[in-house]
């Protein structure tokens, strides 16, 4: 499979944990004022942290692809997406194991502080005069290996993954 192939999959993923994030929103605002909403989220929570370890694996997989095989070096702001995703996907994995929903305010504030900085790195693609010397010379937090669907990067992506966790996490908790 060639490395174009697998960017299109994987920003279409992306695209497809968007709608499915904003679509989750949207039925968990319903949920509030709808018993029949309510029901049908409350049979979905169970599965929700599955779901949010399944996306951190994904995510994570899907990195080290562009960096280990399509050679994409990653910038700063790469490397601390990277540092709030990668624990995701093992405490996800470990948490839906063994259903422990302990840690999921601890993901939750990780999958935001990643959503924040994904958000900043993907500002930064559109605008690298918001660049504050953060990023080094050498890889430009500004350069986009790759860009699908006229607005897909590997920083958008990121952030659909650390935004799809923090609503799955959010559902998980909500009877807590």
């Amino acid at each position: 499979m060639s490395t174009a192939t697998v960017q299109l999959f994987c920003a279409l993923l992306a695209v497809a944990v968007s709608v499915f994030t904003i679509a989750l929103m949207i039925w968990r605002i319903a949920a509030r004022s709808s018993a029949p909403a309510a029901g049908a989220l409350d049979s979905f929570r169970p599965v929700a942290t599955g779901l949010a370890a399944a996306i951190a694996v994904g995510c994570t997989l899907g990195s080290l692809y562009f960096s280990e095989v399509a050679h994409y070096t990653p910038c700063t702001m790469c490397w601390y997406q990277r540092i709030a995703m990668y624990p995701l996907a093992i405490i996800l994995v470990i948490a839906a194991i063994r259903r422990d929903r302990g840690v999921l305010l601890y993901v939750g504030v990780l999958a935001s502080i990643g959503a924040v900085i994904s958000t900043y790195h993907y500002l930064l693609e559109r605008f690298p005069e918001l660049e504050t010397g953060a990023c080094s010379a050498a890889v430009p937090c500004d350069y986009i290996w790759f860009e699908e669907l006229g607005f897909v990067t590997l920083a958008f992506m990121a952030g659909c993954g650390f935004l799809a966790i923090v609503n799955l996490v959010g559902l998980a908790r909500q009877d807590d």
